[in-house]
């Protein structure tokens, strides 16, 4: 599943996130690397137990939980604390696959990463190069999207971020345990979500709107891990 979040943040949310990261000290991108990606990754990062990144963390863990759409998507069980890179003039992330499982420093969260989420934080004028490339069974997919808009795909995608030749590119990314472990399963139970409340702008409360979400919930109950 590769899935287009739009407008998570409006301008002014963007902004605020912004001034409280901008704010902060940057560091070498390779603090939360695997030993793979270390040897493909040159970026800047926030400290993850910084306190600009918890507060700006916190801000996108509220608007996720808020959106139906990424909720639908996901159905996640847990969330791992969002993170913040930056991409100046001539840096990039080779080609790699994210860590199975990531650990949070200092606390026992231990999240399972079945989905990986990029939000963006730039406008795409004010930066040349810095795609994010998907790879998967469809073709090579290159992202970039407007400030405050999120995309979320597989994490057993191989991906990279194409180097950076002008300006900044600034984003927020973090990882997401499905209650579905599987990536079939999710995407058919998301497609059953959306056909079901589809028909019911169209014809509203019916009997057999109520039979369609008893079997969607019967489904997520034969295949969820909590």
């Amino acid at each position: 599943m590769m899935l287009r979040i739009p407008s998570l943040f409006d301008a002014e949310g963007v902004a605020a996130i912004r001034g409280i990261i901008d704010a902060g000290s940057w560091t070498d991108g390779n603090i939360t690397s695997g030993r793979q990606a270390a040897l493909a990754k040159s970026n800047r990062q926030l400290p993850e137990r910084s306190p600009e990144a918890q507060r700006a963390g916190e801000r996108i863990l509220a608007a996720v939980e808020r959106n139906a759409l990424f909720v639908s998507a996901a159905l996640p069980l847990k969330i791992f604390p969002p993170l913040f890179n930056r991409y100046d003039e001539g840096m990039a992330f080779g080609t790699h696959i994210d860590n199975s499982v990531r650990f949070l420093p200092g606390s026992p969260l231990r999240v399972r990463t079945d989905l990986s989420a990029t939000l963006f934080l730039t406008d795409p004028a004010d930066y040349d190069g810095g795609e994010l490339v998907v790879l998967d069974s469809y073709g090579e997919h290159r992202v970039k999207l407007d400030a405050g808009d999120m995309i979320l795909y597989s994490a057993t995608s191989r991906h990279h971020v194409t180097p950076v030749t002008r300006g900044t590119r600034i984003s927020s990314f973090f990882w997401i345990q499905s209650m579905i472990r599987d990536d079939a399963a999710r995407g058919t139970l998301f497609e059953f979500d959306n056909a079901i409340q589809g028909l019911h702008r169209q014809v509203g409360d019916s009997d057999e709107i109520v039979t369609l979400t008893g079997l969607y919930h019967n489904l997520v109950r034969r295949w969820a891990d909590t």
